[in-house]
């Protein structure tokens, strides 16, 4: 199953990515997440973990896989019978704006229930947070990241996981 949301924002790349990479910072501009925890650093480096937790989901452990400084990370989690991916882009537009997409695919035995059960939610959850990361980038509320961690290393996916629809 797939869920993609983006938004517009007329907030700099530099801006959107400040606060797409606050990701402990998100449980105070969104009320789809309660709490989100570093379990190794508080940015999203390849292979830091993040303990979240979600109203009406179960707590869960999401691994950073996949970062583009500046631009976009991807992160996972298993659960039994199912494996989500998750993604959080920032892309300038030809117009002066920036476009925040955030998506989530879910596969898996149990992927299809999983679906059943929460596609409704999910769905509301990332507009909410697709906005929320808009109004955080608008607002300055976000510090715009450090020199260094714009010029932190590429990192690829890990090889042997392969992602569908253009991830």
């Amino acid at each position: 199953m797939n869920y993609a949301e983006s938004i517009i924002t007329t907030a700099s790349t530099t801006a959107a990515w400040a606060a797409v990479a606050d990701v402990t910072g998100w449980p105070e501009w969104t009320a789809s997440m309660s709490e989100v925890v570093p379990l190794d650093r508080p940015t999203p480096d390849r292979g830091s973990r993040f303990r979240i937790r979600q109203p009406g989901f179960p707590t869960t452990v999401w691994r950073v896989y996949d970062l583009q400084p500046g631009a976009s990370f991807a992160w996972e989690t298993h659960a039994p019978g199912v494996h989500t991916y998750a993604y959080h882009r920032v892309e300038a537009q030809p117009d002066g704006t920036t476009r925040i997409s955030i998506g989530i695919e879910q596969r898996g035995a149990l992927a299809w229930l999983v679906a059943l059960l929460t596609a409704a939610r999910t769905r509301r959850y990332l507009r909410m947070e697709a906005a929320a990361l808009k109004a955080a980038a608008e607002s300055g509320a976000v510090e715009s990241p450090s020199p260094t961690d714009e010029a932190a290393p590429v990192d690829t996916m890990d090889e042997g996981v392969h992602r569908t629809g253009g991830w």
